[in-house]
């Protein structure tokens, strides 16, 4: 019993502990009825692009709400750089927003989506 203990529950946190290191890709899609970053991101383009600035920064404030919930499922298995670096485009897009710079706005969405296409690899 004791050569049980000994060296099956070692070896079962070293398994549990790769799968949650391993798991970034899966935990950061939508569960249940979040709305998926990339769509968020594609809908705040379309209204950047119509001009509907109100919109795009409504849509912001969900996109940033979803992020705080993505965050906490991944913080163990994604790397602390890309995590801390898509929270500083979400807040630079906000203020590209409230400015109305659509440039700015267009640079901050796509490395703010090219952040999370590498979170979890």
């Amino acid at each position: 019993m004791r050569r049980f203990f000994v060296y099956f529950i070692p070896t079962a946190l070293l398994f549990l502990f790769i799968f949650i290191m391993l798991s970034g890709n899966l935990l950061k899609n939508p569960i249940g009825k979040e709305t998926s970053i990339p769509k968020s991101i594609g809908i705040i383009v379309s209204d950047i692009n119509s001009n509907k600035w109100v919109k795009a920064y409504n849509e912001t404030e969900k996109l940033s709400n979803t992020w705080q919930k993505i965050v906490a499922r991944v913080q163990f298995s994604s790397e602390r750089d890309e995590i801390n670096a898509f929270s500083v485009n979400l807040s630079r897009l906000r203020g590209a927003i409230l400015s109305k710079d659509k440039s700015a706005s267009f640079m901050e969405l796509n490395e703010a989506y090219e952040h999370w296409d590498e979170l979890g690899k």
